[in-house]
């Protein structure tokens, strides 16, 4: 049975930087979630303020009215928002400070750790709760160097890339593999973020809160062990920021590590600047298929697009155009879905159209 969980996500719920929150109103396996907390949308559902559709998930203004509109405490408190800063303000601290005097376990993803701080464990220690650091890794003597064991999985793995961070390389990785799992194959999900781990992937790592020398060797072991205890037909790999991107290098590890057979590549129309980085200008579609093609060796198999900023029309629009830049199919998978994905797939991995079941 899933706990209940509450979503904190001020401010930023439906936008870029809460794509925490947004990953776990779309699925999670761990929690149930009982309402998020947005002063800026109180009142809205959130359901709606993403898919335009309601799912009886409140929004309320802050945790004060998610007390008195809630009919029992839920167990935990999720931080939902993944900002570039990664620390928590003085508001935020106190904010985390009250969930716990209300007897709920906090659950943080940033990358500064409360399960190290004198404050919260003090807090924690009073009020008997727990503290879950999900970016916190293990002692290093624990982690994993990369022994090219990858070399020796065949199911054939796919990386879902982008040109940009909150592109939404995760939400589509999580609509394929269930188109897939449709047509009955067996598809297993590489988790590379903190908002994979949160929703409760079974196999994954917060890649970019591992030292650089484990990095691709926590990724690989993850593939590895994934191939070998679930045995799929195919594995989706998912994607971190971007490989042109000059603050990360995630996606360098996703690439080595995993040995993707087969990219696709997820991409912003409408966004001139990256998040977060408004000096940055972002990168064209065309520079980015070719860097990550030259980097790893692989081909692109299909595009999807992100519709920020789009309507349908602009939607479709851009998928012909694109289809006949780049000769690859180009979808919308929160508009039209995955059967272009699917099929790109099959087609370039044709021994699974023998698995399939439909």
């Amino acid at each position: 049975m899933k706990e209940k969980a509450l979503l904190y996500c001020e401010g930023q719920f439906g936008e870029s930087d809460g794509k925490t929150a947004n990953g776990l109103i779309r699925r999670s396996q761990k929690y149930q979630i009982t309402c998020v907390i947005d002063s800026t949308k109180t009142g809205l559902d959130a359901g709606k303020v993403l898919e335009g559709v309601d799912n009886g998930i409140p929004i309320y203004r802050d945790l004060s009215e998610a007390m008195d509109q809630l009919t029992e405490v839920p167990k935990y408190f999720i931080y939902g928002i993944a900002p570039k800063d990664a620390i928590l303000s003085i508001k935020e601290r106190r904010i985390f400070l009250n969930a716990m005097s209300l007897g709920m376990d906090i659950v943080n993803g940033l990358h500064e750790f409360i399960s190290e701080d004198s404050e919260f464990k003090q807090q924690a220690k009073r009020y008997r709760v727990k503290l879950y650091d999900i970016r916190k890794p293990l002692a290093n003597r624990y982690l994993h160097l990369f022994t090219g064991d990858i070399l020796n999985v065949k199911t054939p793995k796919i990386a879902i890339l982008g040109t940009d961070c909150a592109v939404g390389k995760r939400t589509t990785a999580m609509l394929l593999i269930a188109a897939l799992k449709e047509r009955g194959l067996r598809a297993s999900f590489i988790g590379t973020g903190q908002t994979s781990l949160i929703q409760g992937e079974k196999y994954g790592i917060a890649l970019d809160a591992i030292p650089s020398e484990f990095m691709t060797g926590e990724l690989e072991n993850a593939v590895v062990e994934a191939n070998i205890h679930e045995k799929p037909d195919v594995i989706i790999l998912e994607g971190q920021g971007a490989l042109s991107h000059p603050a990360f290098i995630s996606s360098c590890a996703i690439i080595r590590g995993g040995k993707p057979d087969g990219i696709i590549v997820q991409h912003p129309p409408k966004r001139e600047n990256r998040v977060d980085f408004d000096y940055l200008q972002m990168p064209t579609l065309s520079s980015e298929i070719e860097l990550i093609e030259r980097f790893a060796q692989s081909k692109v198999i299909a595009i999807t697009i992100n519709h920020d900023n789009m309507n349908e029309n602009e939607v479709a629009d851009t998928i012909k155009a694109y289809e006949q830049d780049y000769q690859l199919p180009t979808t919308d998978t929160l508009f039209h879905g995955c059967n272009k994905l699917v099929k790109a797939v099959l087609d370039a991995f044709p021994e699974l159209k023998e698995k399939t079941t439909n």
